[in-house]
């Protein structure tokens, strides 16, 4: 484990980082080349389907993210206070929970498909492709559920290097059969979505493999893996709050994508290709804010409080400036970047609008994060979700609707940016109140 209560804050935070940042890329160009490659080689309504199907998927994995979450920090404390049986036990218990929990989701995504398609307001000459392409991904809730387990798993042990390493071979393999499958074999939509199922399903084994030989006493028989119904209990306690937050987001996301939608292929098709753009220049604010998380924690811990607000300041300034740069690339070479995805004029003109709209409040959106990582840090978890709550259902989803019917598609692109305004503000009132430090007291005069 690092130590970050030592040393300068912004060295510190950008070398934590970096490691997290790859990871986190990698998992997104999972979805980036799956729709560069549909987009350019099997047409834009197959670009439209992804974008369309990818708000459901999220929407599945969101709460099983946050239980698997309280897991893992179980499995960390257990490791690091040396109660090896009890780290055995944790990981049992999350490997049923994952197993079951895959086959729900398997069900719900397989069967309901059609209808949650249709639900969401998909175009006739959408629906079908976005429906096959979530069935299909859906059979493999279980291989791509396992290897995020089996990852964080090794993260809770204190391992960030081997994950980040299956999940490149994991990458490249899936780049590579999403080629195979639907340039050289023609299966179209379908052939990135098994090209993933099998990517992951070699990640999972290869996790699998390096958990059981690399740590002798976390040796899992499958046979005979128990479930401890009190670990489960506590670890829902943790996670929950992440997972619902995660699920107002991907219900949220599910709800704007539904009305755009309304605006026909281009308009989905134009947004797909924009939101996985926007995912790659967000990713460095989530990661520096994941980062800041650990930071504060660590120095809270070790009483030093005063470097909360230099490693806060240091978190600013790095992530602002990167915003800066994205909102510059997204002005003059927005429609060049969409155009990487099809090359449809109506295509372009709906992605690069909704590129050129956002750009400017990315700096909004990275103070949000790196507010929210203080707070998180603190042990605050509650907060970061009436936030999440108010911005995007009181604000954002609102916003959307009443905005399209005015100012017609540009008008949704405007509701995002202010939900960030005002997630931003709750954020920034709790943080000034100085309120998450009181938290932070509770949780540690609790574990005395």
């Amino acid at each position: 484990m690092k130590d970050l209560t030592k040393g300068n804050e912004t060295r510190l935070l950008i070398a934590f980082s970096i490691p997290m940042l790859l990871g986190n890329l990698f998992q997104q160009l999972y979805n980036i080349v799956d729709s560069m490659v549909v987009g350019n080689w099997v047409g834009k309504e197959a670009l439209a389907a992804v974008g369309a199907s990818f708000p459901v998927i999220f929407l599945l994995l969101s709460l099983f993210m946050g239980l698997s979450m309280g897991a893992n920090i179980l499995i960390s404390q257990f490791h690091g206070a040396g109660e090896t049986e009890k780290v055995r036990l944790a990981i049992e218990t999350n490997y049923l929970f994952t197993f079951w929990a895959a086959l729900v989701m398997m069900g719900v995504g397989f069967f309901g498909a059609e209808p949650i398609m249709r639900l969401l307001q998909s175009p006739p000459e959408v629906l079908p492709q976005a429906a096959l392409y979530l069935k299909i991904f859906s059979l493999g809730m279980l291989p791509f559920l396992g290897f995020n387990t089996v990852s964080g798993i090794l993260r809770g042990l204190g391992d960030s290097k081997n994950p980040l390493w299956m999940l490149l071979i994991s990458t490249v393999l899936n780049i590579s059969l999403d080629i195979l499958f639907v340039v050289a074999f023609g299966w179209g939509i379908a052939g990135v979505a098994v090209a993933t199922i099998i990517s992951q399903g070699v990640s999972l084994v290869l996790a699998l493999l390096y958990l059981n030989h690399s740590h002798d006493y976390l040796r899992v028989d499958f046979r005979k893996l128990r479930f401890d119904w009190k670990i489960f209990k506590v670890s829902a306690q943790i996670g929950i709050p992440s997972g619902i937050q995660q699920s107002l987001v991907a219900l949220g996301i599910s709800t704007m994508t539904g009305l755009v939608n309304g605006f026909g292929t281009n308009a989905i098709a134009g947004y797909a290709a924009a939101t996985r753009i926007e995912s790659i220049a967000s990713l460095p604010a989530m990661t520096i804010g994941m980062a800041l998380s650990t930071f504060v924690g660590q120095n809270l811990g070790a009483n030093k409080p005063h470097r909360v607000r230099r490693g806060l300041i240091s978190a600013m300034i790095f992530s602002v400036s990167l915003s800066i740069i994205a909102a510059i690339v997204f002005r003059y070479a927005g429609r060049s970047l969409v155009g990487l995805f099809n090359s449809d004029p109506g295509v372009l003109d709906a992605g690069a609008s909704y590129l050129r709209i956002i750009g400017p409040f990315f700096v909004i959106f990275s103070i949000m994060f790196m507010l929210n990582g203080v707070i998180r840090g603190a042990g605050e978890t509650l907060i970061p979700l009436l936030s999440t709550l108010v911005a995007m259902w009181l604000v954002r989803v609102p916003a959307g609707f009443f905005l399209s019917r005015a100012m017609g598609l540009e008008g949704i692109w405007w509701a995002f940016p202010t939900g960030w305004i005002v997630g931003t503000l709750v954020a920034a009132v709790y943080y000034r109140s100085g309120k998450w430090l009181k938290s932070f007291e509770k949780i540690h005069s609790r574990t005395k």
